[in-house]
């Protein structure tokens, strides 16, 4: 199968770093399916942005955090799959669709614990198995993970502790599909300017320019850091890198 007829599929690409890994995807020469919860209008901008690179694009809504529709889900994109692409298998998972609740350990409730653990952990950990099925050999999934999982920032105790499951669910993933080809891979952003936590990173000048001088390359991250690398690991030049954790943060915290 050549390069121009994979198709990846990417929670939450509306907007930040899914919008930009499915557009760097679609220069590739990816097709792209790409999830959306509640930004239906941006999501159709995106394949727009796909079919204006000269793929094919579609958005379908996709509540991560919530398992019980993944059996719709599925039965949707296989549709999608046979009347848009003409196929009924997918090539690529990247699993990036997330937020974050930020509260210090002694402060984070139950509830807040819960939402990040179903959209973070349970909800990609659950996609990745039912959507197994679909997929061809000598595809990929990638996981995105964060910089936090690294180095410690009060605040971040329940979403880095998932993140860092996801880490360790790769290397398992690896070793389990690795008879199916299928490699799998994790990525961990540094701080990025995009609208997670309310843009806090992006607008809070006071932050940004802290976080960019614990940088080595002297700046926080944008979405457009972060694409091009996700891109990457979905093509064959990428073959043979398997079961690893890809830290793009400009040398954070050093």
């Amino acid at each position: 199968m050549s390069v121009e007829n994979k198709i990846a599929v990417v929670t939450g690409g509306s907007r930040g770093l899914g919008k930009d890994m499915a557009l760097n995807l679609a220069k590739k020469g990816l097709n792209v399916v790409l999830t959306y919860n509640s930004q239906k209008e941006e999501a159709q901008n995106v394949v727009k942005q796909i079919e204006q690179i000269g793929q094919i694009g579609v958005a379908l809504k996709l509540d991560v955090s919530d398992t019980s529709s993944f059996d719709l889900f599925r039965k949707t994109l296989s549709e999608t799959l046979s009347n848009h692409f003409k196929t009924d298998k997918i090539d690529f998972l990247i699993n990036n669709a997330g937020f974050i609740h930020y509260a210090n350990f002694a402060e984070i409730t139950e509830t807040q614990f819960t939402e990040m653990e179903n959209v973070h952990f349970k909800g990609p950990f659950f996609l990745t198995q039912k959507l197994l099925p679909l997929f061809n050999a000598n595809g990929g999934i990638v996981n995105v993970s964060s910089g936090l999982t690294r180095f410690a920032t009060p605040g971040f105790s329940a979403y880095a502790s998932f993140k860092g499951g996801m880490e360790t669910l790769t290397k398992y993933l690896a070793k389990e599909l690795g008879d199916r080809r299928i490699r799998v891979n994790s990525i961990a952003p540094g701080a990025i300017e995009t609208d997670i936590m309310g843009g806090a990173v992006r607008d809070n000048a006071e932050m940004n320019q802290y976080l960019a001088s614990q940088t080595a390359l002297g700046r926080v991250g944008l979405p457009e850091d972060i694409g091009g690398v996700v891109a990457f690991l979905c093509t064959d030049e990428a073959g043979w890198i398997n079961a690893q954790r890809i830290e793009i943060s400009g040398g954070s915290n050093l």
